[in-house]
């Protein structure tokens, strides 16, 4: 797991070492341990390295072949490098015991096609020094980031955008219908642009080819595509979701676990500890303290008894007020909610005991664990006039949430999209008017992520228009204190086959995630394997706005120049709503927590 960054410059022009060391120190905490740069003229490659595979200094990077033509930076693992290894061996002169050469190799075995052999997570640049070619490729969910400038002079590439702002640091332009989707929709990260108006990012599954001033992005995996085969049985599901376990332990230093209690992380680490016999495996979790929102002590601590060492942070107001600019900072772009704030300070507990974390990220899109996607199934039944099988779903989903919240979303999927947009708005009308009619028009989830008639069509559409959120977040928080961060659930194998099953072996009696739950039983607690609720890294938040630390801050936030002058905000309603909220006659801290979020990221990566 490391930093890549790079600079090809179309008027020739020789890259200087000052520029791509500038590039790299910004990123140096994803990957402290060592650093490397390239300088070929007018191509500059620099690579900060977290070793984790071959600690030696083998594995130093750019990495070239051993006939000096080929040179590669990475960020990522892939998994199956040992198997692909030994099929190239006969071939290729191997010197190092890490992934990176054979990313190296297979290129050159097979060209663009390597990418289909790879299980992992992953974003490389090749440079054929002979040719001057660079390919530039992420994986096939987008678990590891990649982002690009390009114009007519130049394509500044990066793992980061901070870093891209080193080189062009006149593009510190905000982008309006991305901050128009994030404070409406929630949702960031939907396409290919970002908070900054002329800064992208490569879509998962796509690579890039460069050569002189011809720059041409191509598609190489496409997630529909591969959905035609599901498990013959729950023990094959079960075998796949070991196997991806057991590939991602493959690590030359110590690895842990993230445990929320959830039914996710909480069967990685059933399967490390009952099955593949880790018995020196860690956890780590963020707990609030016994009846707080968010807090799933009773479930974590199941595992007392068989986890060797447990871990525990217990976020606060006083902490996340005293986080706030190095959280901030840390992930670049704003964040919807403070729950990826909970993931940070595990984060930060962890780095001091191991290199590696295990994480349950994207099992709630893979399995449908939020609760909108009952509204999905029960609009995949209303079409097809499944009346009964509706009735039954219905009568299980409230009998067993107490709660209407799938209804309101089955109603809201069958308005048409100008009512959608009306019905997201309720509650937030503080944005100011022209804002918001100006920018409704260019968002795309209406047609996207809340524009679908299937179970199957919503989670497709996760994996496309919302996972890669959640992954940049996680990303962030782990890479910010020098963590790698692997994700079993998204093992193309398991998730190619689980999205091809019917839609009843994913939701059934009111219940998500089934062929997880059958595969588990008699390996996770009972306890966990039949919970009903879902609570995931949420935080206190709305308490936390409340207490004194917070509220001369928010309000002198609220009413700063800054804020007032905004095109986004009517401040005297924010100010009008927080107070409502500081009397508990309202709750809307993922309201304030935007606010404060939007105002602060102004503060220090645009004015």
């Amino acid at each position: 797991m490391c930093g890549i960054c790079g600079i090809i410059s179309f008027s020739q022009e020789k890259i200087r070492d000052e520029l791509i060391k500038s590039m790299m120190s910004v990123i140096k905490h994803r990957g402290p341990d060592d650093k490397g740069l390239l300088i070929d003229g007018n191509i500059g490659l620099g690579h900060s390295r977290l070793s984790i595979l071959d600690l030696s200094s083998a594995g130093h990077q750019p990495m070239f072949d051993l006939s000096g033509r080929y040179c590669i930076v990475h960020n990522g693992e892939i998994y199956n490098y040992l198997e692909l290894k030994q099929e190239l061996s006969s071939k290729y002169p191997f010197v190092t015991s890490t992934d990176t050469e054979v990313i190296l190799y297979a290129y050159q075995e097979w060209g663009v096609k390597c990418l289909d052999r790879f299980n992992g997570m992953f974003v490389f640049a090749i440079y054929d020094i002979k040719t001057r070619t660079l390919f530039l490729a992420r994986d096939r969910f987008g678990i590891k980031p990649m982002y690009y400038y390009y114009d007519k002079d130049q394509f500044v590439f990066a793992s980061e955008i901070k870093s891209i702002l080193q080189a062009i640091p006149q593009e510190k332009i905000p982008n309006d219908t991305i901050i128009f989707d994030y404070l409406v929709f929630n949702r960031t990260d939907q396409h290919t642009a970002t908070f900054f108006k002329n800064i992208k990012r490569l879509d998962h599954g796509y690579y890039v080819l460069i050569k002189e001033d011809n720059v041409s992005f191509h598609q190489w995996y496409n997630l529909k595509g591969h959905i035609n085969s599901s498990f013959s049985s729950v023990e094959e599901f079960r075998s796949i979701l070991i196997d991806s376990i057991r590939l991602r332990l493959r690590s030359d230093v110590s690895v842990g676990v993230c445990l929320s209690g959830g039914l996710d992380s909480s069967s990685i680490t059933s399967i490390l500890t009952s099955i593949l016999k880790k018995d020196d495996t860690q956890t780590f979790s963020a707990v609030y303290g016994k009846d707080e929102v968010g807090d799933e002590s009773d479930y974590i601590d199941l595992y007392q008894d068989s986890i060797s060492t447990m871990h525990k942070t217990f976020p606060t107001a006083q902490t996340l007020y005293s986080d706030l600019t190095s959280f901030i900072m840390c992930h670049g772009e704003p964040i919807p909610s403070t729950s990826p704030y909970a993931q940070f300070k595990v984060m930060e507990l962890a780095k001091d005991y191991v290199k590696v974390l295990l994480d349950g990220q994207g099992g709630d899109e893979l399995l449908a664990g939020y609760h909108y996607f009952f509204g999905n199934y029960f609009q995949e039944l209303l079409l097809h006039l499944h009346l009964l099988k509706l009735l039954g779903e219905s009568y299980f989903y409230y009998h067993n949430h107490q709660s209407l919240f799938a209804f309101k979303s089955l109603i809201f999927y069958f308005l048409p999209n100008s009512l959608k947009s009306r019905a997201k708005l309720l509650g937030r009308n503080y944005l100011k008017k022209d804002f918001y009619e100006q920018e409704k028009k260019n968002t795309i989830l209406l047609e996207t992520l809340f524009n679908v008639r299937s179970l199957q069509e919503a989670l497709l559409n996760h994996f496309e228009y919302k996972l890669e959120h959640l992954l940049k977040w996680e990303d962030r928080n782990s890479m910010g204190f020098s963590l790698e961060s692997r994700v079993p659930f998204l093992d193309y194998r398991l998730v190619e086959k689980t999205l091809s099953l019917p839609s009843e072996k994913i939701i059934a009696k009111g219940m998500t995630k089934c062929i997880l739950r059958e595969a588990m039983k008699g390996i996770l607690p009972e306890q966990i394997r039949l919970r009903k609720d879902k609570v995931g890294f949420i935080t206190p938040e709305s308490e936390w706005f409340r207490e004194s630390i917070f509220q001369d801050f928010i309000l002198d936030l609220l009413q700063s120049d800054s804020f007032r002058q905004k095109p986004y905000f009517d401040y005297k309603t924010c100010i009008k709503l927080y107070n409502l909220h500081l009397q508990r006659k309202i709750n809307i801290s993922g309201d304030i927590w935007k606010w404060i979020h939007l105002e602060l990221w102004f503060n220090y990566f645009i004015s």
